[in-house]
């Protein structure tokens, strides 16, 4: 045997050892041969919109009459006197893939997706847009679908309310413009996050009793940018150049960290109970901020509207607050007070018609400065006042070092200063 041999026979038995080493075993196990590939299902466990699996009836292009999870494989065009998508089943989530449902014109009051069974629950609805349907884009309000669902959809153009939903819903991340009713609606208990309400007939975001916004934005709307009903918390929010309030809020609502400015009416406006705190009201045509009985704002700022730049009326707490130039282009006062048991401490206000104008007897007032205001106080008689002292004159001398004498004039911790 040549060395060439040896060689070629080595390799041969490395490669047999080789295909023993990995090969699996050959008999196969018991039972019938089945593939291993997934099916279409188990790939896609979801349920597609179409003719077969969800056939439209009299009032509906399609149907969703089981839960289950459903989504969209093409867009959606509507057709006179049908809904394009109608629910009549709880458990449904709809995926509209990015997909559009538009209407057309004279369709008569039907709705881009509709749930038409009363008493429905955990509906989803996400991902797609809707405009021009001649009733709601997205409609699980009309037949009292609680704890829905919608998130990342646009509606615009909508003959009705861009959105509306029932009791217990989330509307997250949407965009409502342009609709012939309000741009979101909800029921009580909802939750609003991230939503961009504009140029709507009605209000931009409109909810009921015990919701809460956040993060939103709501302008150019015909009536309201945010409105809402008691116990309501609004946090984060921006609203202008709305026909109406830019924020209205119910009683015993909380408001926080809000933006108001250009509205035609008020910039916030609340009814009894409510709390106001780090908000800024500029350039309203009516008041900044204006609220019912047993209210507190504090730390907010209030510029440049036509009225007052925070009016209160009875029992109500206004605290460490800035308030310029109101009354601009209007008559107004930084705080103005209507009736009594207000206690108005420690705000500062500037350059309006009257500083500070308190019209009831039985107020106190203390630890404010004003200046530069047309009057500074307007104080009916019988109200508990702190000293007013002025202090419109230089006086203090330069100081440089690490002292100096004071120069406020008294000692009286609760002393009001007209500088």
């Amino acid at each position: 045997m040549n060395r060439t041999t040896i060689i070629s026979t080595a390799a041969a038995l490395t490669l047999i050892g080789a295909g023993l080493l990995f090969a699996g075993p050959l008999t196969p196990p018991a039972g019938p041969v089945t593939s291993t590939n997934k099916t279409l299902q188990e790939v896609e466990p979801r349920i597609a919109i179409n003719l077969t699996n969800t056939p439209g009836d009299a009032d509906s292009l399609f149907k969703i009459s089981q839960r289950g999870s459903y989504y969209l494989t093409g867009n959606i065009t509507g057709v006179v006197g049908k809904h394009g998508i109608e629910i009549v089943a709880s458990g449904v989530t709809l995926d509209l893939m990015g997909f559009d449902l538009s209407g057309i014109p004279a369709m008569g009051a039907f709705d881009g997706v509709s749930a038409t069974v009363n008493d429905l629950t955990n509906i989803t609805i996400r991902n797609g847009s809707f405009r021009g349907w001649g009733d709601e884009g997205v409609d699980l309000g009309t037949s009292s679908s609680i704890n829905s669902a919608v998130i990342d959809v646009r509606a615009s153009g909508n003959t009705g309310s861009g959105i509306s939903t029932d009791d217990g819903s989330t509307i997250t991340g949407c965009t409502a413009n342009s609709n012939d009713a309000s741009g979101i609606s909800t029921g009580s208990a909802s939750t609003i996050t991230g939503c961009t309400a504009s140029s709507n007939t009605a209000n931009g975001i409109s909810t009921a009793n015990g919701s809460t916004i956040t993060g939103c934005t709501a302008s150019f709307n015909d009536a309201s940018g945010i409105s809402t009903a008691t116990g309501s918390t609004i946090t984060g929010c921006t609203a202008s150049f709305n026909d109406a309030s830019g924020i209205s809020a119910g009683s015993a609502s909380t408001i926080t960290g809000c933006t108001a400015s250009f509205n035609t009416a008020n910039g916030i406006l609340t009814g009894a109970g409510s709390t106001i705190t780090g908000c800024t009201a500029y350039l309203n045509n009516a008041s900044g901020i204006s609220t019912g009985i047993s209210c507190t704002i504090s730390n907010c700022t209030a510029l440049f509207n036509t009225l007052d730049g925070i009016r209160v009326s009875t029992s109500c707490v206004v605290l460490a607050n800035t308030c310029t130039q109101n009354g601009a282009g209007g008559d107004g006062a930084g705080i103005h007070a209507t009736g009594t048991n207000n206690r108005i401490e420690g705000n500062n206000c500037v350059d309006a018609d009257r500083g500070i104008d308190v019209d009831i007897a039985g107020n106190i007032i203390i630890k404010n400065t004003c200046s530069g205001n047309t009057i500074n106080w307007t104080i009916v008689a019988n109200n508990v006042v702190g000293p007013i002292l002025d202090r419109t004159a230089p006086a203090s001398a330069a100081i440089s070092g690490n002292s100096a004498p004071s120069s406020l004039g008294t000692t009286d911790a609760n002393a009001n200063f007209t500088y």
